[in-house]
């Protein structure tokens, strides 16, 4: 899987694909991210990206043919499955579209910024838009790196154990259970005895309930639809 990521910013994503499991799922092959500038695709002297709104207002706006010229040039060395725009009118990103996400080759990722982008663009060039929450950031860059952290990890051999990314939050539409480690006491607080019982359906079945009692404690949204 190749990730291209377009900002204006591109020293905001220096430090997320720097280390821990991104670093290791590239160094693996299994994945690849690369992030450019979009002033590099502009044709002014001044490597002007953004301009006034027409019809006025606060803000400005990110002009249509900088991003063009990008992602045309991207688009023209490989084929791209999607062209997504981070944006906070977008669908909101949760677990199971990470999953579909990661089924997927290469993507871009065009990171909005000021007002956003010229609406040209999203009719033209963007396949899907996405936003990571009921909120407003300084730009795309960040969701940028969520959305790229919780796709590649899904992706098989990234993970030591492939398996923990199966027992994540959401993954089944529940809050993960509680998790414990050594020492298994503590300032008097003890690890469940069923969790050092060796009987692991037994284990499996103790979850499964912690994870139904915190879901309907916690997410009580997440409930809805299911009988347990």
């Amino acid at each position: 899987m190749r990730i291209d990521i377009i900002t204006v910013v591109p020293g905001l994503l220096d430090g997320p694909f720097a280390h821990s499991i991104l670093k290791r799922a590239e160094e693996k092959g299994l994945a690849e991210v690369r992030v450019h500038n979009l002033r590099e695709y502009s044709t002014s002297r001044q490597k002007q990206v953004d301009d006034y709104a027409f019809g006025g207002g606060a803000g400005m706006v990110m002009m249509i043919e900088p991003i063009a010229r990008c992602i045309q040039a991207l688009q023209s060395e490989r084929e791209y499955d999607e062209v997504i725009y981070l944006t906070p009118d977008g669908e909101t990103f949760d677990q199971s579209m990470a999953n579909e996400l990661s089924l997927k080759g290469n993507m871009i990722m065009l990171c909005g910024h000021y007002k956003g982008v010229d609406e040209r663009v999203r009719q033209r060039f963007i396949t899907r838009e996405i936003s990571i929450g009921d909120f407003v950031l300084s730009g795309g860059e960040l969701a940028a790196a969520v959305l790229t952290d919780a796709i590649i990890r899904l992706i098989p051999g990234v993970l030591n154990d492939e398996t923990s990314a199966l027992t994540d939050s959401f993954q089944d539409g529940l809050l993960a259970p509680p998790v414990y480690t050594r020492p298994a006491a503590y300032d008097g607080m003890e690890v469940p005895e069923i969790l050092l019982s060796g009987h692991q359906a037994k284990i499996d079945d103790w979850r499964f309930e912690q994870s139904v009692r915190r879901t309907k404690e916690r997410r009580p949204d997440l409930m809805e639809g299911k009988d347990f």
